[in-house]
This record gives C-alpha cells, sequence and structure tokens, in this order.
C-alpha cells in the first residue's frame, strides 16, 4: 500500500498507458561533439520496448547487442523518442531498417558512445481522458504545488510485473548465492531491490506524515521517538523530515555526502538543490550512517550480493509542467519532466491519489 504525501481529495481521469496516450523523450546529458568513432541516432519508435529496439538494430546493422549504446530502458505501450549509439562504420547498413515502427529522427557524430544512465531527465506528455472542468482545474493546481514542493520518488508498478509480485522470485535468487544468468534474471533481483526501496520510502512518508499533522507529543508518542528529535524534526518546515546520518546528493545529479547539519540540510533541500538518497541494496552500495541508517536497516539485504546496488534520490520535483483541456473531448494533456528512473505513472497517482496498474488480463488468472 502506497502512503501519498498530499492531503486533497482524490482526482478523477481515466488513464492508460498507449502509443497515442503516453510520450516520453529523452534529455541527454551531453551535448554531442560532431565528430568522432560514434554515430548518435535520435529514434522514435512506437509499441517496441528498448531491448527489442536494440535486436532490431543488430539485425539490421550485423552489430553485437552489446555495441550498441543506450542510456535508458522506454517502455512498449508508449511513442518514445531516445538515442543511441552504433559505431561509424555501420551507419551505412541503417538501410537495412525498414519496421514503420522506428523512425531515425536525427543523427549525430560523438567521441564517445552513449552509456547507462547518461540523460538529464525525461520529458513527457500524457493524454488523460474523461476529465471533468472541475478535476482539470484541480490536476493543474496539484501538479502545479507539486513542482513547488516535491514528491516521493517511488519505483512503478511497472518495476513489480504484471502480478505485482516479481519481486518475490527476485528475493529468491537474490539469496541463491549463485551468479545471476541473463537479463530475466537481473530484472527480478532488481525488482526485489525496488520492492525494499518503496517500503523504506513508504515508512519515512508515513512518519513524515505524522510529525506533520500531530503534536509533537503525540508524534514522539505514536513513533515511540523521544521527545526531543520530535521537536528538532519538527521544526523542518518541508514534509520529508531529514535525520542525521541520510546520505544526500546534489539535484538532479551531482556528489552525495552525509547529512551532519540539519537545518542547513533541511533549508537547501527546500530549495530542491540536494536531495536525500534511499538504498538500492547490493555488494556496492554506500549504507547511510546514525540515524538514518537506523530507518534503513530493515530495508537493507546484505545477502543480495549479486548487483553492485545503488542510491535513488528519495524525493523529485517535476518541472516545466504544463496543461491543455480541452472541453468537449474531456481530454486533459499534460506536458512535464522528471529526473531520470523516476515514473511519470507515480507522480499521476500522487495525483489521483490512487494506482493506476491496469487490472491483469484473465489468462493470467487462469
Amino acid at each position: 500500500m502506497k502512503i501519498y504525501t498530499y492531503n486533497h481529495q482524490p482526482i478523477s481521469f481515466d488513464f492508460e498507458q498507449t502509443i497515442d496516450r503516453f510520450f516520453v523523450e529523452e534529455i541527454p546529458m551531453f551535448r554531442f561533439s560532431g565528430q568522432g568513432n560514434y554515430l548518435v541516432l535520435k529514434i522514435k519508435k512506437r509499441d517496441m520496448s528498448t531491448w527489442k529496439l536494440i535486436h532490431v538494430l543488430s539485425k539490421a546493422t550485423g552489430l553485437s547487442e552489446r555495441d550498441i549504446g543506450y542510456a535508458g530502458l522506454k517502455d512498449k505501450s508508449a511513442t518514445t523518442i531516445q538515442y543511441l549509439s552504433i559505431p561509424k562504420q555501420a551507419e551505412r547498413e541503417l538501410k537495412n531498417l525498414t519496421t514503420e515502427k522506428i523512425e531515425i529522427v536525427d543523427r549525430a557524430y560523438n567521441k564517445m558512445p552513449i552509456k547507462i544512465g547518461q540523460l538529464k531527465g525525461n520529458r513527457f506528455s500524457i493524454v488523460l481522458h474523461q476529465v471533468t472542468t472541475d478535476a482539470a482545474s484541480a490536476i493543474s493546481k496539484t501538479a502545479s504545488q507539486m513542482s513547488q514542493k516535491g514528491i516521493p520518488n517511488y519505483f512503478g508498478y511497472q518495476r513489480f510485473g504484471e502480478d505485482s509480485r516479481s519481486y518475490l522470485q527476485g528475493k529468491t535468487i537474490a539469496h541463491s548465492g549463485k551468479k545471476l544468468k541473463g537479463a530475466k534474471e537481473k530484472l527480478l533481483v532488481a525488482a526485489y531491490q525496488g520492492y525494499l526501496f518503496n517500503q523504506w520510502l513508504g515508512e519515512r512518508v508515513k512518519l513524515s506524515k505524522i510529525i506533520e499533522t500531530q503534536t509533537a507529543q503525540e508524534a514522539a508518542k505514536q513513533l515511540a521517538y523521544p521527545d526531543a528529535l520530535v521537536k528538532v524534526l519538527a521544526r523542518q518546515t518541508q514534509f520529508f523530515k531529514l535525520f542525521i546520518g541520510d546520505l544526500m546528493q546534489t539535484y538532479p545529479y551531482g556528489k552525495q555526502s552525509y547529512l551532519k547539519d540539519m537545518s542547513h540540510s533541511a533549508k537547501v533541500f527546500q530549495e530542491g538543490r540536494i536531495s536525500p538518497t534511499g538504498l538500492i541494496c547490493g555488494s556496492h552500495a554506500p549504507r547511510s550512517q546514525s540515524d538514518a541508517y537506523h530507518l534503513e536497516a530493515p530495508y537493507d539485504d546484505e545477502e543480495l550480493s549479486s548487483l553492485g546496488g545503488d542510491r535513488r534520490f528519495a524525493w523529485i520535483w517535476p518541472q516545466d509542467i504544463k496543461s491543455r483541456y480541452d472541453k468537449g473531448s474531456r481530454e486533459l494533456t499534460l506536458d512535464f519532466v522528471l529526473p531520470k528512473g523516476a515514473y511519470a505513472t507515480t507522480f499521476l497517482e500522487e495525483i489521483g491519489k490512487r494506482s493506476l496498474k491496469p487490472a491483469m488480463s484473465r489468462e493470467h488468472h487462469q
């Protein structure tokens, strides 16, 4: 059960992730140099996953799939624009690309291939249906508020498979101690990592909400915290409360450092210049310290060593928000930018106050 941050009433709209309603475009980390041994392709694709796109490019060019660089994975059920790199000498083989699902929008040369994570963020444009005039106004107002104050950076339902339980298989694989075989096992273990992160983040949102909405005395009793600690936490004016030892990171990308001065860090956090990170547990992931580690420890799995692990922003700010409403069709188009790795559906769920995960098809119940 996801813990939502904001106190508005649920807002009704119809959401379906399809190629006609869900658009996303990568924002590259760097400008391409215009020269070099790599060709960067700006590709528009429809109804095709990134893995399938890489496979199709490999077949067309004769390249190994590992020679095709990409920055991030994009959904199949969407119209997406993303950047991939191939060795320059394979450019002439691109004439073999014949599928209508792929369009090469632009090309540029670069000195280095594209690597995973080399993204500033993603620009989304999502069409919501069955939106009343009042709901359109509420969505626009709420989205604007979230741009100012931020939202929790939960992993979206897409991370956890059709039945939302793939993390259980991932846990079993992670605890087997064996080396991971293939992309599927990595995805299952990554689902388990994501599950632990979401549980930790939900707990931090819950305790922040308790401190935000109750007296210090009531909150101390409910959380079983010392009165003095709750009073210090309550002095932070932002919603998501920081703890000594939180591993903070410059936002939207940059260096990490441990929180030592709570009042200064809270001010910089409120300005959107730094954000706390949560643990994606693994063999090389840095852990938080002190008070923050006591909150993190129940969601850490030190047996998970088959993946390196990482840190992930706990709190993000949707940016460049614009909305367009068509009263006749009752459609609202919402445009916004999120940092890399953040899910558009998580933002929409915080607005709607409900899960947007589609119901499982009948054959999956049998």
